[in-house]
């Protein structure tokens, strides 16, 4: 809504200063002024709306869980700007005729706001006649003008380059978990002490409000005896302003390096639920060709060992663990079928004496209730409970199972998992400070072909291969988006030429996104691209908003410098109300804090940024740009007419 705010008051306050400067013009009629008016700006407001609706057609095109992110901000703006353009061509003016007074210079003096707004006015025509001046200076110096946008559209490919890039930035949702995993085969005693430990840790931390622990289980684990988990609920935002869940991470690391009995993984909530357990990466190492469980493990340890080295990598860990101490079974099939027996008869005793067998139901109470066939707890703690598991052999006769199955002692994990078919280990990690899981995923491309071997890969799972497999979709759709905004000019000026005045004006205003992203600390993430589609559309009006103005006074006569001239001096003030009102608008979430804040500081300093460098910036090339191009039109469109008339004299 912020962003609609700061877009939809764009196409009134155009209307409002045109009235506003026809009344200055010593027109006596209000609806005189508005007439007049609305019939110079009206065609600069149909291209402003069509260029700025059509910017946000192609993000509906993109796919997957990306493209809901586009999808709301576009169809929701697109939206709103043709709702504003519909009120600029019929309420805007009516209120303009009924509101606006033509100026009486006598009274306004007298008052203190009238004084007031006669200096600010006497400032703001000094400042127009130095800006005119510029433009008079950068018309002359068309080789800088084109230097210099050849050196934004250089330094923005730079800065897209180097970057942080993420899919979306990390939130601050207000809890950290802690996974806690004990050696293989640990008592639920043993992992209790541990949770109370760091459970008594963590409340040393000031920031904590209340702690949930259980034990038996952990997200990145499973179950089992040698897990636990402790989730820490955060005070609110307001209640510990400056300090993050990454720094209460950091602390309670750090407080929590003289457990040296588990293995303690804090990490805080993934920011779009549904796409993994943790923030950060995630991906999958596949054993491809079938090799052995230690194989495996043995590539996974190496490759993890190199992964950390990297300085894109914080941390990347996996609770694949293939020490486990279990039973390996077997079943003499002979004897089984000398008994008259069945392996799956054996199977299906041992199941339901240790798992248990749903059998039926009954009711009771008004309600119905599921029988289950289990031996009790002291019938299956041990090995040797086996001997009291009797199966009925052809005989009619009761055999202890221990007669047809033999235990032994092995190694091995306590669960495997597959990914695409293929046996696979999950690791989970974080990008070190300074660093975008954009970045981080490269090094682990960069690391799987150093050291995986061959018959191992790795796929990105979770909210990684939702980046993944948005990047491609987003360069597709910047262009689209561009082409959509130069058709619709080319069809609006009859120009091919034309419509690169106001397109490659948008690397300066671009530029200034990366620029203030760079300063701030915000990285390349999903956000940031929205605001660099949105802005597209609204530096693009800005560029429209002269260089329709200086088409009309060409096409009346005026030489091409003249009509540059005039058309930035006239659209200077409506450029400036208009970006600064999107700029104000948009502040706010520059200091957002809670919830979703480093989303909203993403788009609020990437738009800001941009509107800053394009709009103070960009008004001064944009004439030179209308005059270069539009000496290349006229030079084509005679040349044109001259082998027309060339070939019809031949013919004649």
């Amino acid at each position: 809504m912020l962003l609609a705010i700061g877009i939809v008051v764009d196409d009134a306050i155009v209307v409002i200063e045109a009235v506003h400067a026809k009344l200055d013009q010593n027109y006596t009629s209000p609806l005189k002024a508005s007439v007049d008016a609305m019939k110079e700006i009206t065609p600069a407001i149909v291209s402003i709306t069509l260029v700025m609706a059509s910017v946000f057609i192609p993000v509906t095109f993109i796919s997957g869980s990306t493209g809901v992110f586009y999808k709301q901000f576009g169809v929701t703006l697109a939206i709103a700007i043709i709702l504003s353009a519909i009120n600029a061509l019929t309420l805007s003016p009516a209120l303009a005729a009924l509101f606006l007074k033509p100026k009486n210079r006598e009274q306004n003096t007298h008052s203190g706001a009238g004084r007031f707004f006669e200096l600010f006015n006497a400032g703001f025509e000094a400042g127009k006649s130095r800006y005119v001046r510029y433009v008079r200076y950068f018309s002359g110096k068309r080789w800088l003008v084109t230097s210099s946008i050849v050196f934004f559209s250089i330094a923005l490919l730079i800065l897209l380059k180097l970057r942080p890039s993420g899919f979306v930035p990390e939130e601050d949702m207000g809890a950290v978990f802690v996974s806690i995993s004990l050696p293989p085969a640990a008592s639920l005693e043993r992992t209790a002490v541990v949770a109370a430990q760091v459970d008594s840790i963590a409340r040393t931390i000031p920031q904590v409000n209340n702690i949930l622990r259980f034990t038996g289980f952990n997200f990145i684990a499973g179950s089992g005896s040698s897990y636990g988990m402790i989730i820490l609920d955060l005070k609110n935002w307001k209640d510990r302003k400056g300090i993050t869940d990454v720094d209460i991470i950091k602390t309670l690391i750090q407080k929590t390096s003289v457990i040296k009995e588990a293995k303690l993984v804090p990490f805080s909530r993934p920011t779009i639920q549904g796409f993994g357990l943790s923030g950060g990466f995630t991906f999958e190492l596949q054993n491809i060709e079938g090799h052995t469980i230690e194989e495996f493990n043995k590539v996974a340890q190496n490759f993890l060992e190199a992964l950390n080295k990297r300085p894109e990598i914080m941390t990347s860990y996996t609770a694949f663990n293939p020490n486990f101490p279990q039973y390996l079974l077997s079943v003499n099939v002979p004897k089984v079928k000398q008994a008259g027996l069945t392996v799956s008869g054996i199977m299906s005793a041992m199941q339901g004496f240790f798992g248990g067998i749903y059998v039926s139901n009954y009711n009771q109470f008004g309600k119905q209730y599921r029988i289950m066939v289990q031996s009790d707890v002291e019938y299956r703690t041990s090995p040797e409970t086996l001997n009291r598991i009797m199966v009925r052999t052809n005989n009619n006769i009761m055999a202890p199972v221990t007669e047809f199955i033999s235990l032994t002692k092995v190694y091995g994990p306590e669960r495997l998992s597959r990914f695409n078919m293929y046996l696979s280990i999950s690791v989970n990690g974080n990008p070190n400070k300074g660093y975008g899981s954009g970045d981080a995923m490269r090094a682990i491309s960069e690391v799987a072909a150093q050291t995986l071997p061959a018959g191992y890969g790795f796929e990105y799972s979770g909210v990684s291969r939702e980046e993944q497999n948005a990047g491609s979709q987003t360069i597709y759709i910047f262009i689209l988006s561009l082409l959509f905004v130069f058709f619709l000019l080319s069809a609006l000026y009859e120009s091919y030429l034309l419509p690169l005045a106001v397109l490659l004006s948008l690397p300066i205003g671009l530029t200034g996104i990366f620029i203030f992203d760079t300063i701030f600390g915000i990285d390349n993430n999903i956000y940031t691209q929205i605001s660099m589609i949105m802005l597209i559309g609204l530096l693009s009006k800005n560029a429209i908003l002269i260089v329709e103005f200086a088409s009309a006074r060409r096409e009346s006569g005026m030489s091409i410098i003249d009509s540059a001239t005039e058309g930035a001096k006239v659209r200077l003030r409506p450029i400036l109300m208009t970006s600064l009102a999107f700029i104000i608008g948009i502040m706010p979430l520059m200091f957002s804090t809670g919830a979703g804040a480093s989303g909203n500081k993403s788009i609020g300093f990437s738009a800001v940024g941009g509107m800053l460098s394009g709009t103070v910036l960009g008004v001064l090339v944009i004439p030179a740009l209308f005059i270069i191009f539009q000496t290349f039109q006229e030079k084509f469109t005679k040349n044109k007419i001259g082998e027309q008339k060339s070939n019809n004299e031949q013919r004649t």
